[in-house]
């Protein structure tokens, strides 16, 4: 296959999966990427604790505001270019990310298939996560690295190449050195450059610009120095604030989240895996690979805040050694086997990517509509608030409107309060109570209130002021009792003519 033909086949997927790809998966696809450009371009918004204490870099919400910024310039930027300018971008990365891939196995027929119907790249690869963008970062700096294989006549001096590409990932998200580091000491103790030259003449000059650069990119943004990755590693390790937002057993990540990541592909991967062990000698590059990929899960095991996207950077050395594994056995294998093994691995990928792209937790995003319709027709009077977990919707960046919002909050004990309980957890132990507190009689009520159906039980009193004016399915499978099968908005019914709801007007963005 032509390079040109490859790249349109993947374009066309991930351009695809932009339209397709409706559900909600993590806040962080929007809290920690669209809604922060959104307040920069804009002047409204809401910027969650991450982005006040310094944590996070801002290259990659930079990058979104630059757009926003030429949308806005050249008077197209509509909330639905907002939406889905930043997504076909991403998309594209991804299928230039996906063609690098492609070449780096050797322009295989199964390392096109592999990456192709992957379920979980699909459902992941045009979302404005962080994580998407560092996995697209890691492929393409795999696809340039100095392996054995492809530097058997090395010249004098080490491509950088790969080394700004890591350099990068790791300045916009720091765990990426996890990953890198087993691989950065491979390269550097099989080249036949001395270490030290190496690490003198290429890492420490390429680390250092990395590091001046992002840590000036930053402050700048954050209006004061501060060096994210190190505040990233103060909160997340020495704070331990990550395990604040829930917390697995050690296995979980092999246990669950490979299995769950990888689909049906985790069965050729265990067979390769076994097939590089067991010819270590003559696999040395995979077997480089293999070492990184343990290594990360055993380092990423002892963090006890885990979750799938941690696993993302992963996927393409996991669909690799599979490919590579395939490429070999489909030689020798009847074709009636190759093409059986074709399909179980294309149906065993499409049904999860067509189940949870499509339909699990639509709500979450579709009930942004009407809200927006809400919000676009009567400014001054509206007043959204959403009872649900923190976070559970995009906000101003799918409102696009200068509207007063109100959402339960998750901060984290950074001052270390003594039986602390975050204001989501407070509203969810006695509902009733934080109405009473928090909406007393002499207070306005919100004109519309957004909440799962699994809460209704518990906010009648409030609710019989309102009515029901959209009811958005949500989810068949409901995994925690916060969460419900359909969301529902409820419009405020005026009991007296005239009412203000908006007297004392507060927005989230001061």
């Amino acid at each position: 296959m032509k390079d040109r033909a490859a790249f349109g086949i993947l374009l066309l997927i991930r351009i695809l999966s932009v339209f397709i790809v409706s559900t909600w998966f993590v806040p962080d696809e929007y809290w920690q990427s669209l809604e922060v450009a959104h307040k920069f371009v804009y002047g409204y918004g809401y910027l969650s604790w991450e982005w006040t204490k310094g944590i996070r870099s801002y290259l990659h919400p930079g990058i979104i505001a630059i757009v926003y910024k030429i949308l806005q310039l050249i008077g197209v930027d509509s909330t639905e270019m907002l939406i889905y300018v930043p997504r076909v971008l991403q998309a594209t990365l991804s299928a230039f990310s996906d063609y690098c891939f492609w070449k780096w196995c050797g322009r295989t027929k199964w390392s096109m298939f592999c990456i192709g119907i992957s379920w979980f790249w699909f459902y992941t690869a045009s979302r404005t996560l962080l994580n998407t963008f560092e996995t697209c970062l890691t492929t393409i700096a795999l696809s340039t690295f100095p392996f054995q294989k492809y530097s058997k006549h090395e010249k004098a001096e080490v491509d950088s190449t790969f080394l700004w590409v890591v350099g990068l990932s790791v300045a916009i998200r720091p765990t990426a050195a996890i990953l890198w580091l087993p691989l950065c000491a491979y390269q550097l103790f099989t080249s036949r450059i001395a270490v030290s030259k190496n690490l003198l003449n290429l890492y420490l000059p390429v680390s250092l610009l990395i590091l001046i650069g992002s840590t000036a990119f930053d402050s700048i943004l954050h209006g004061s120095f501060v060096v994210t990755w190190w505040e990233f590693f103060a909160s997340n390790v020495l704070d331990g604030v990550g395990e604040f937002y829930g917390s697995h057993p050690w296995h979980w990540y092999l246990s669950q989240g490979l299995v769950a990541v990888l689909g049906v592909q985790v069965v050729p991967f265990l067979i390769a895996t076994v097939r590089v062990l067991k010819h270590r000698h003559v696999f040395i590059d995979e077997l480089a690979l293999l070492a990184s990929f343990t290594f990360a899960i055993f380092i990423y095991s002892f963090m006890g805040h885990k979750e799938f996207r941690f696993l993302m950077p992963l996927l393409p050395i996991a669909l690799h050694i599979s490919a590579d594994f395939l490429t070999v056995w489909s030689r020798k294998a009847s074709d009636w086997l190759v093409w059986l093994v074709a399909v179980v691995l294309l149906v065993g990928n499409a049904l999860p990517a067509i189940y949870f792209s499509t339909m699990h937790q639509k709500g979450n995003l579709e009930v942004m509509t009407p809200l927006r319709e809400i919000a676009t027709k009567d400014t001054e009077n509206t007043n959204i608030l959403f009872l649900m977990p923190c976070h559970s919707t995009p906000l101003y960046s799918h409102l696009h409107t200068n509207v007063t919002v109100r959402f339960l909050t998750c901060l984290p004990n950074l001052s270390k309060v003594d039986n602390y309980q975050d204001e989501a957890d407070y509203f969810y132990k006695n509902p009733s109570t934080w109405i009473r507190n928090n909406y007393p009689p002499n207070k306005p009520l919100p004109s519309h209130i957004v909440s799962f159906d699994a809460l209704l039980p518990h906010l009648s009193d409030i609710l019989s002021r309102y009515k029901p004016i959209h009811r958005i399915y949500n989810t068949e499978f409901v995994s925690d009792a916060r969460i419900g099968r359909y969301v529902i908005v409820h419009e405020l019914v005026p009991t007296n003519k005239g009412e203000n709801l908006n007297s004392g007007r507060d927005k989230t963005s001061k």
